[in-house]
């Protein structure tokens, strides 16, 4: 048997242990669902923490979750004022001859666009999609054209959208990572329009028809989000559940039916639920910190946030959390409101849970001649 000196064996102990510590620490969590799909992606909506994922980046066809585009952009125009609910939408030959999923508009006659917005986001009308893309934009081009720049807007650098319907083409493609993306802004710019999202069915035409998201119907805590189909995609969900202050999203892309992607998505959201939590650290405009300026009218500057900052840990975690504040030492005035200068960074352990940029709260004007000389010196020696 090789015998190790005191020293050496006391820190292989010491190293046995954090080591066993790790292990033990990991196994309190699961392994996500195995789930046989395209691409997944769960993630919660307040922290935009990530909490399984597998493809998330990989490019794939969105089918009619490109519809969530285009309503993203009726939602603004209604906002800005461009257009209203009562607004007469005229439905073009094209519009009524598009093929797939429909409302069953008719063409010549003029629509209420608050019925043609139905038909988008419960029945996911094709026809409807090419309506409200001619109804705002003159054209289904001219309507795209605006749907790519915000998608670019927005950071979707994996997606390109060709239609407004999801109708398949080699050039129509996004990810699960801008699809979480594209839906935590809709859901935060657009609440009042988002409730939309969690009716179960429309009538128009004298058709009754039913929302495609099974979970709506399963589950009382789901409110939404849009389904797709194509024989090339596969059945997708974009799935949203609150529960108790905590809200969650899920994209389940490429699955083999209908049955089987409600059930992948429930199964990705009960254990988002049952295996973690969400809570807020600090309120928007928090001062965290100080920051010295130098060669300014002052001498620091508070720091801190100017959003909410939520945190997602896992269940039995948050008690133990720990806030680190690292602020840049060489800042020099002037200084806006939102520059940043540090970082604030929550750590569960030695983990890394959470990075955020630490954002000046006030302005400060540069100095004068004597402040930029006196702080040069004392800049050196700091």
């Amino acid at each position: 048997m090789k015998i190790f000196p005191r020293n050496t064996f006391f820190f292989l102990l010491l190293a046995i242990a954090v080591f066993a510590g790790h292990l033990a620490r990991a196994a309190e969590l699961p392994a996500p669902p195995d789930i046989n799909v395209h691409s997944y992606l769960l993630v919660d909506f307040y922290s935009g923490a990530e909490l399984a994922a597998k493809n998330a980046d990989k490019r794939i066809e969105p089918a009619s979750i490109t519809k969530l585009m285009t309503a993203y952009i009726i939602y603004d125009e209604l906002d800005k004022g461009n257009i209203t609910l009562k607004d007469k939408v005229l439905i073009s030959k094209k519009a009524w001859k598009m093929e797939g999923s429909r409302m069953f508009v008719e063409a010549g006659k003029k629509v209420p666009l608050n019925r043609i917005l139905s038909g988008l986001v419960i029945q996911s009308g094709n026809d409807a999609a090419i309506a409200l893309a001619e109804h705002v934009a003159g054209s289904e081009a001219a309507f795209v054209a605006r749907m790519n720049e915000q998608a670019k807007a927005m950071g979707l650098n994996s997606t390109h959208y060709t239609n407004a319907t999801g109708w398949p083409d080699p050039n129509h493609y996004t990810t699960a990572r801008d699809i979480v993306k594209l839906t935590r802004a809709i859901i935060k710019n657009f609440p009042e329009h988002y409730k939309l999202h969690s009716k179960k069915e429309y009538s128009y035409n004298g058709i009754k028809q039913y929302n495609r998201n099974k979970l709506l119907w399963r589950d009382k805590t789901v409110d939404g989000v849009k389904t797709g189909h194509t024989e090339s995609a596969g059945y997708c969900l974009v799935a949203s559940s609150l529960r108790e202050g905590m809200r969650l999203i899920s994209v389940v892309l490429g699955a083999k039916d209908e049955k089987s992607r409600a059930d992948y998505s429930q199964e990705l959201l009960e254990f988002g639920f049952r295996f973690f939590e969400t809570h807020k650290l600090y309120d928007a405009g928090s001062v965290l910190a100080e920051s010295r300026v130098w060669k300014g009218t002052k001498n620091v500057v508070p720091a801190g946030i100017l959003d909410d900052l939520y945190v997602t840990v896992q269940k039995g975690h948050y008690k133990q959390l720990k806030g680190l504040m690292e602020l840049d030492k060489s800042i020099d005035a002037p200084v806006k409101r939102g520059d940043r200068v540090g970082t604030a960074i929550i750590k569960d352990g030695d983990i890394i849970v959470k990075e955020e940029p630490l954002l000046a709260l006030d302005a400060v004007d540069a100095g004068g001649f004597w402040s930029k000389v006196t702080d040069s010196v004392k800049k050196l020696f700091n």
